[in-house]
Order: C-alpha cells, then structure tokens, then sequence
C-alpha cells in the first residue's frame, strides 16, 4: 500500500504542524476538527509557519501555495474515507481517543491505518477500541513538529511489522529521524522528560533555587535549548499533568505524581504558552 492521502483529527498546535509537514512533503492532508473555528484557526497557524519560513528564505512563496493547497480543511469526519493513514491529533483524553477511533475503524477502509500522536497514553488499549489493532500504531511527533526531527513510532502489542514499516517510511520521507519503542507508560520521551520536570517542581517547591536558576542549570550545565521550566510551558502544564498521572497509574510509583504546585497551577488556568502564563509570563500578541 502506497500512502498518498493522510487525514490529520485535530486541528491544534500538534494536528497543525502534522498537517504542515505532510503537505510540505507533497501528501494531501484532510485536516479535521469538530468546530469551524477550530479548523480556520489551525489553517492561520499553519499559514503564519509557513510565512516565518518565506521571510527567513526557508520556503519558497510557490511552495507555501502548494503546501497550503494540499490541505483540506473540514468538520466533515466522514470526508477522511478515502484516505490511506489517519492520525489523531486530539486531547490527551483516553476515553475521547478511545471513542474516535471505534467511529474511525468502522468509516475507512480496512487497509487504512490508524495512528495515535499521543505522548504517553497505552497504542494497546487504543487500538483495542478497533478491529484492527494490527493496523493501529503510535507516531508521536514533537513540538513544533516543523523543526524537531525526532519521531517515536510505538509498536502495540499486535501491531504488524508491515504497519511498523510503513510509519518509519513516512518519517523518512518527512526529513524525521524515527526510534521504534515498546509500548509501556509514557514511552521514552515522556518518561524522562516528566521525571526531570517533576523534580525541577520539586526543587522550585523546596526552596532550593528559582525556577531561572533551575533552567539555567540545565541550559549551561547540560547544553540543553531549554531549561524544563521553559520546555514544559510550552508543552503546555495540563498536558504535562495527564502525562505524569498517565505514568503514575501505570507504574503505581509515588515519584511520577504531579506536584501539587503543578496541580495548582493546573486548575487556576496557567497552563503555559498558550494561556499566556505558566512558570513564565509570555505576550499573546
């Protein structure tokens, strides 16, 4: 099977910049989310990428056109019928995942593979809510998905080798750099990313040093683009959060809780970037 036409569900930060890079690398992309809203909002994400990348000469303006043309923009879930990948870009919400891909595996085709992005939630028990899990697998890409190279494509416990295959091709043809790993709580990335955080938080909650000290410790120490104060508002602390008490229930350890701090922070509506104030205060403009 050739993969020439890829449904992306989600149109946020995640699903947005999916959708960039398959078009920029000549796929045709369905991008779908529940709201018109959020769907124009995805596509003006994806248009403002695509301009920073003609003003810093990256791209082409011919080639944002062509790139922009190749994605379609709809609220239309059955519109993904006709395509040979979809990958699922929504909330990290088990039972909402869970719930869209039992309605996907009965509107595509039975070759058509289905795909989570999710960065710490069990391909497993995802792909039980199909009848293919053989053809269901785990390709997590990183934030912002235009210029981190890493891909980690996570194996089920009955995913083929021929699904395997299929996403490492398309890492390959994106310019990503694809790591297989087995599926267990949190994956690699997460796995380690949340134990640092998690201890920053509880260094920040001791007294021990601020949360500038912290990152810059981790920045000069370890040569690092980003302390993990900075890197987890722009992950975004609610999804942080789900991704600790993902680890946390499935490893049954007290040393992936979330911080109360982090909690907190969590449920007064800082979450980051994208609120505008997390560890840090960022401009929404």
């Amino acid at each position: 099977m050739e993969i020439r036409n890829v449904a992306v569900f989600g149109a946020g930060q995640m699903g947005g910049g999916i959708a960039q890079v398959l078009a920029q690398n000549g796929y045709a992309v369905t991008l779908v989310d529940i709201e018109a809203r959020l769907v124009e909002a995805g596509m003006k994400g994806i248009t403002a990428s695509l301009a920073k990348g003609v003003e810093r000469k990256k791209v082409t303006p011919a080639a944002m056109d062509e790139t922009l043309q190749r994605i379609h923009p709809t609220t239309k879930a059955s519109e993904v019928a006709g395509c040979q990948l979809v990958i699922e870009a929504i909330v990290e919400d088990k039972t909402l995942k869970r719930n869209l891909f039992h309605e996907l595996d009965a509107m595509v085709p039975p070759e058509t593979i289905l795909a989570t992005n999710t960065s710490s939630i069990s391909i497993t028990s995802l792909a039980s809510a199909t009848k293919r899990p053989d053809r269901f697998i785990g390709i997590h890409f990183f934030n912002p998905v235009p210029v981190m190279k890493l891909i980690e494509v996570i194996r089920g416990e009955q995913t083929s080798d021929e699904t395997v295959t299929h996403a490492m091709e398309l890492a390959l043809r994106l310019g990503k750099t694809a790591v297989e790993v087995r599926d267990r709580p949190g994956f690699v990335s997460n796995r380690l990313l949340m134990t640092t955080l998690i201890e920053a938080v509880r260094l920040l909650q001791e007294g021990v040093a601020s949360k500038e000290s912290i990152d810059t410790v981790a920045k000069l120490g370890f040569n690092l683009p980003m302390g993990p104060f900075e890197l987890a508002d722009l992950v975004g602390l609610d999804t942080c959060v789900n991704a600790m008490e993902v680890l946390h229930e499935g490893y049954k350890d007290p040393r992936y809780e979330p911080p109360p701090l982090l909690k907190n922070m969590v449920a007064a509506g800082n979450l980051g970037r994208k609120s505008g104030r997390g560890f840090y205060e960022y401009s929404k403009h």
